[in-house]
């Protein structure tokens, strides 16, 4: 291992991934999103990078731990109860794996993620 294998998101040049959720998870809108993995482990269990999404609103099943940091935007995160957290520029949080409920767009938003996929044995 040496000094060139340090991923610098600053300087990344990875292609981004264009997608939108299922159909059937789409709520409201048009949720056009985009991935720019960064970096993925030889396991496979750990990724890292960054994720922009557009306005609007659909379900979420996460099997992952996720970090996110906001770095523009406002989105709305709902579990299955209805109870809401505002994510804004500057907030940092870990979503655990097995979280369910919705994730909404207010303003085109862009976040740092770090995600940890647990094998189960």
């Amino acid at each position: 291992m040496n000094i060139e294998q340090i991923v610098d998101f600053a300087y990344a040049t990875t292609t981004p991934e264009h997608y939108r959720p299922a159909a059937e998870k789409v709520l409201k809108g048009d949720p056009e999103q985009s991935v720019r993995n960064h970096y993925g482990s030889p396991c496979g269990q750990f990724n890292a990078g960054t994720w922009e999404g557009a306005i609007g609103h659909w379900t979420v099943n996460y099997t992952e731990h996720e970090y996110c940091e906001i770095l523009q935007g406002v989105s709305v995160l709902r579990d299955q109860d209805g109870n809401a957290k505002t994510l804004r520029a500057g907030d940092r949080f870990v979503i655990p794996a097995g979280f369910s409920g919705t994730w909404e767009v207010l303003e085109a938003c862009r976040k740092v993620y770090v995600m940890f996929e647990q094998t189960r044995n």
